[in-house]
């Protein structure tokens, strides 16, 4: 198999992210699908796709617990040229551990980089080792740094 990583939207599965993203990653837990489609449509999508080896882009997979399609999805909220914000990373779980959210991260960086974003941040409870793999480091003084929450939040 091997991993395609794209920004198109016509490569991210909506329900499947949907699923995942609402019923099992801890930050998005119960989130409408209808918020969910509206994050994606105003977003950069990333996603990672599983593909057999010698495959052409249309993928063969349904991505649903099955080997191939897509295996992993997150979303670039930027302004294009000054600040990003990286977030809903997600991993299929059976597709862990293979490097594919290291793959995701790197394609992040790249996604940015290439803008010329000076700044791109994220929030993870877990996975910063994955980040600092690419690049990102601890806020250097976090006191600076607000939140103002929203609804629901």
């Amino acid at each position: 198999m091997t991993v395609r990583y794209s920004t198109d939207p016509a490569d991210v599965d909506l329900a499947l992210a949907h699923r995942w993203l609402s019923e099992d990653a801890y930050w998005a837990l119960g989130r409408s699908r209808a918020l969910q489609d509206r994050a994606f449509a105003n977003s950069i999508p990333l996603v990672a796709i599983e593909e057999p080896d010698g495959a052409g882009t249309d993928g063969t997979a349904d991505g649903d617990g099955e080997a191939g399609g897509m295996v992993a999805i997150a979303r670039l909220v930027t302004d294009r040229a000054t600040f990003a914000w990286l977030c809903d990373v997600y991993v299929r779980p059976d597709a862990r551990g293979r490097g594919i959210g290291s793959g995701l991260a790197r394609f992040a960086a790249e996604q940015v980089r290439a803008l010329g974003v000076k700044r791109t941040m994220l929030a993870t409870a877990d996975a910063h080792g994955v980040y600092a793999g690419v690049g990102f480091e601890p806020l250097d003084e976090p006191a600076r740094w607000m939140v103002l929450p929203g609804p629901g939040a």
